[in-house]
């Protein structure tokens, strides 16, 4: 193992037992109450399983609970990182190493996304409710548009390199830091980084080990982030990780057998989410009812 290799590994590690940490006092009683919705275990079980496959997940997600109408649209980015980041984490074990990229790059790439999920989380964390509609609704059009350009074989020019060096490693880099901090509004990662590593001249396959191992240490830190300032679903997460983990596990011996098959399950998740993004946007626009307290506030 590369120095490189094993610093990334122990990134990997690190900050994930250290979100389990952070999380674990406030999981136990959900857990031993049942304080969690049979609902959000099949939205975390679907959702984790067309991740798995190489569909992605946040969008879906966040598609999902618009249409369901909970938790509120300010609580989605939070509850989509902290019910995310073990079934993340299980996935990275699952699959990293299968795809020979040079570690430097990998490990460059996937710690400069771990920073900025970090800055990413404390920005969207202090958003307005209104804010988070507005970026969300445009998040999942963008993540639907980059679904499309899957679907129809647009998105980049096939490369064949699987490292980087100079002025590209330095865009690779940066460019990641940027993904990392949209995936706490909700923009996944896959296919841009399909798109970013294309244009620099990267095989295409050079995308998944670098998105799940991404995903890896950028879940989990983000995680931390709305873990700090309680802006997410307890319940919700609870169930969106037990579901995903399980999605996880179910969809990982077929990955060889049915991503190449996946074309017609790509376009309904794209109406889905054109549909949440719509309902998104317009939620944005609706006047917010007013609290007790600003009531207090207004007539003291």
């Amino acid at each position: 193992m590369t120095t490189a290799s094993f610093i990334l590994y122990a990134v990997l590690v690190v900050v994930n037992v250290a979100a389990l940490l952070v999380w674990l006092p406030r999981i136990l009683p959900v857990l031993k109450e049942m304080k969690f919705s049979f609902g959000d275990g099949v939205i975390g079980f679907v959702a984790n399983f067309l991740d798995t496959l190489g569909i992605g997940s946040f969008a879906q997600i966040t598609a999902a609970f618009k249409l369901r109408g909970t938790p509120d649209d300010a609580l989605i980015p939070g509850t989509l990182n902290v019910g995310s980041f073990l079934p993340s984490f299980l996935g990275s074990l699952l699959f990293f190493g299968a795809v020979g990229v040079e570690p430097v790059l990998l490990a460059s790439m996937v710690i400069s996304s771990g920073f900025g999920a970090w800055v990413g989380a404390g920005l969207v964390s202090r958003m307005p409710r209104r804010g988070i509609q507005i970026f969300m609704g445009f998040a999942l059009l963008i993540a639907a548009g980059f679904f499309a350009m899957t679907g129809l074989g647009i998105l980049a020019p096939a490369g064949t390199a699987m490292g980087l060096t100079g002025w590209r490693f330095v865009v690779a880099v940066a460019a990641n830091f940027i993904l990392g901090g949209l995936m706490c509004i909700g923009i996944g990662n896959y296919a841009p980084s399909m798109v970013l590593l294309g244009l620099l001249g990267m095989h295409p396959i050079a995308a998944y080990p670098i998105m799940i191992g991404s995903d890896g240490v950028l879940i989990p830190v983000a995680a931390m982030g709305f873990l700090r300032t309680g802006r997410f679903s307890q319940s919700c997460a609870v169930g969106l990780t037990l579901g995903g983990l399980l999605g996880t596990l179910c969809a990982f011996p077929l990955v060889s057998l049915i991503s190449e098959h996946l074309s017609v399950m790509r376009w309904f998740v794209i109406v889905v989410i054109v549909f949440a993004a719509i309902s998104m946007l317009r939620s944005s626009g609706e006047v917010e009812p007013i609290s007790a307290d600003q009531k207090l506030e207004a007539h003291p």
